[in-house]
């Protein structure tokens, strides 16, 4: 079978044009041996199957981060390329282009944003530009779909070239070869190009970005509470608590058994938050609220990825987060953290070194609480005015630039600058926001599911043997003596491992004090994260890593707890 690959700078619109190429059948993993992904699917060409693979963005063969190397090392394979090119920016991108001729693998030139070129007084010379490089070179519009059939077309006569640099340097060349395809003309400034310079300028920027932010949320939390509230709750319990109970009544009832599938019974009812059945909690937890928050975050997400918000939110925060180790782009994991944490650790991978994303994962584990978690803190202080939810941030605000400073300073290892393209608002693809998002809700599935089935059904284990009773009778006087809670709040704090949101909603009952709601609130937010976070955190980071951010987030907990707990009491 022959492997097509997918070559470009980042933010060419590689996607999109994969999207166009590929169904819906798409499979993104990991290239072996790292945490760099990418994303393949397959397409028919005549008789044909073949491999389109989506290689990850890289300006260069010459690799200067993980990215990079894999994107070389993929070229190995590769049967037959096409080198994506942002027609609005052809001279930053022929520097990949040249790079890939010399390979001498079959290869097509495409211009995507052919049409902006027109509206930026760009006016290119195909024919030409196919004469000196030696290839075909396609015009393509990938919102449109403009060129896409004669781009497959022409796949049979991709061909090797006889470029050469002569005596020139790589850049002269490419110099050259601009100024004898390209004539710019003179041409008003359009209005996304007004609106992408007031958007990067940071006295414009942070409140258009403020306000952004803002509305996403909001679309998310009403996307979110509508989806559980007008179809998971209605499934859940007009549906399938029927049949629970029927099973309840045929495992007896009660007993250990029936306590794993089924879990505890709450004044002889079956409750969907607090039972922790792996068929009635575990199910519920990632599906009936946990998942609404994620499909709506994942969408707003792809559609701020595909109008091209995300760099100028990472060129605004990027001192911010220098202060912390990271560079601007490490908001992302932190965005996604208030969604759902599993993707979020992922999303690390958008930092070049190890020492950047653990201090990443580890603040965003600390501070960033998931949406489910976040609401449930607005239900359970929310009666008290926007003071205690202030209150609450505020510390978790403070933690994080605290915490970060301390670890950018003492973790060993690099932090890099940020380089990224600035690409023009463009209007976004749905199909590929769609694709996007049906990818990273089946990701979740993956890594998530399976872990918290798995704790659902620790814990039950562990209640079943009086573990747990064991633990809250040895931690209990020292968690109360230091954070001021009542005893009957520390079982709330151990199931925190296994749910934040829940154990937050099973601080409701206990009839909290305003100062105790607050430290509650906190210590679960960054004490330990949950199982399934947990699981990746250890399939991203390592086994020590992991342990080392785990006693970072216990100590910190303890810390901060016990401070505040002196700090409200006056």
């Amino acid at each position: 079978m022959q492997k097509l690959l997918l070559m470009g700078n980042p933010n060419v619109g590689k996607s999109a044009i994969f999207s166009r190429l590929t169904g819906v059948n798409i499979i993104s993993s990991n290239y072996p041996g790292t945490t760099v992904e990418f994303t393949r699917g397959y397409m028919n060409f005549g008789n044909e199957k073949i491999e389109v693979i989506d290689v990850p963005g890289t300006y260069t063969l010459e690799p200067t981060c993980k990215a990079e190397e894999v994107a070389v090392e993929m070229l190995k394979d590769g049967s037959l390329m096409i080198n994506v090119i942002d027609a609005t920016n052809l001279e930053r991108n022929l520097g990949l282009t040249l790079q890939l001729l010399e390979k001498k693998i079959p290869m097509l030139v495409v211009l995507n944003f052919w049409d902006e070129t027109k509206h930026k007084g760009i006016e290119i010379d195909i024919k030409k530009l196919e004469e000196i490089l030696g290839i075909p070179v396609i015009t393509t519009n990938a919102l449109t779909g403009e060129g896409i059939k004669e781009l497959v077309e022409k796949f049979s006569q991709a061909r090797t070239s006889v470029y050469s640099y002569e005596d020139a340097t790589r850049w002269q060349q490419i110099g050259k070869i601009v100024e004898d395809v390209q004539v710019l003309h003179h041409r008003h400034h359009r209005f996304l190009e007004f609106i992408g310079d007031i958007s990067i300028n940071p006295f414009t920027g942070i409140p258009i970005g403020i306000v952004i932010l803002y509305l996403c949320f909001s679309i998310i939390r009403f996307i979110g509470e509508g989806l559980i509230g007008k179809l998971m709750d209605p499934l859940f319990h007009k549906i399938w608590e029927p049949l629970m109970v029927k099973l309840s009544v045929f495992l007896g009832s009660g007993g250990i058994i029936h306590n794993i599938i089924i879990g505890h019974l709450i004044n002889g009812k079956i409750d969907f938050m607090q039972s922790f059945g792996l068929l009635t909690t575990g199910l519920y937890v990632e599906l009936g609220a946990v998942l609404p928050y994620v499909f709506a975050f994942y969408l707003i997400l792809g559609v701020l990825e595909d109008i091209g918000y995300l760099p100028r939110m990472g060129v605004l925060l990027d001192r911010l987060m220098h202060m912390v180790g990271l560079h601007g782009m490490g908001f992302i994991p932190m965005l996604l953290g208030f969604g759902c944490k599993v993707p979020a650790i992922l999303a690390t991978r958008v930092m070049e070194t190890k020492k950047e994303r653990f201090i990443a994962a580890t603040l965003m584990c600390m501070t960033v609480p998931c949406a489910s978690q976040t609401a449930m803190i607005f239900s359970l202080i929310g009666k008290y005015g926007p003071h205690g939810i202030f209150i609450v941030f505020g510390v978790l605000f403070v933690v994080w630039i605290t915490v970060g400073m301390i670890l950018s300073r003492y973790v060993k290892g690099e932090a890099m600058e940020m380089f990224t393209e600035m690409p023009p608002y463009r209007v976004p693809y749905i199909p590929a926001v769609a694709k996007k998002l049906w990818m990273r809700i089946l990701a979740f599935f993956k890594d998530a599911f399976p872990l918290v089935m798995l704790g659902v059904f620790l814990v039950n284990i562990l209640y079943s043997f009086k573990i747990f009773e064991i633990i809250e009778k040895v931690v209990s006087p020292a968690m109360t003596k230091v954070f001021g809670l009542p005893a009957e709040a520390i079982g709330s704090l151990l199931v925190g491992f296994l749910r934040k949101d829940v154990a937050v909603g099973m601080l409701i009952p206990l009839n909290l004090s305003f100062r105790q709601m607050v430290i509650s609130c906190v210590v679960l937010s960054i004490s330990f994260p949950c199982i399934a976070v947990f699981g990746v955190l250890t399939k991203e980071l390592g086994v020590k890593d992991m342990i080392k951010a785990s006693l970072i987030m216990i100590f910190t907990a303890f810390l901060v707890g016990g401070f505040l707990n002196l700090v409200l009491a006056v």
